[in-house]
């Protein structure tokens, strides 16, 4: 098993049209309003920033990521992502009853030479902190989308 690869699975139901929801997460320069452990955004160009995350533990990770697929009608967003992580990360927005779902998925092998040295004693908290990085996300955006 390799200690510092992971892969991350979150489902958030959300009462907007998925149209709306895509609108919202296809401007990753608008994270850090809605979602507060994205903390900066740097866009390099149409297609390429340098994000800077923390959740409940006291570190930061940064990478880059570059769009590699932004498809409205299919309702998907996937970037590579290089740095402190390096791997990819997709969003598929479908439509779910009156609403949509948004679902995330994320394979990626940890670079931070802090979190590699702890890969085995912290891997459950790691995890645990995804979770609530992702369960803050979801609210976040929800109240963006009420606010929309």
């Amino acid at each position: 098993m390799d200690w510092n690869h992971y892969r991350f699975h979150s489902l958030w139901p959300l009462p907007a049209p998925p149209a709306a929801v895509y609108a919202v997460l296809e401007r990753p320069e608008d994270y850090p309003r809605w979602w507060p452990q994205v903390r900066s955004v740097t866009r390099l160009d149409d297609s390429t920033g340098i994000l800077t995350i923390r959740s409940a533990l006291p570190y930061a990770m940064t990478f880059t990521a570059r769009a590699t697929r932004r498809d409205p009608a299919a309702g998907i967003l996937e970037i590579a992502v290089s740095g402190d992580i390096e791997g990819w990360a997709r969003w598929t927005v479908t439509a779910a009853g009156p609403g949509t779902l948004a679902r995330y998925d994320q394979e990626v092998d940890v670079r931070k030479p802090l979190l590699r040295r702890l890969a085995v004693p912290g891997r459950a908290v790691f995890r645990v902190n995804h979770r609530l990085m992702m369960r803050a996300g979801h609210r976040g955006l929800l109240r963006r989308l009420r606010a929309v």
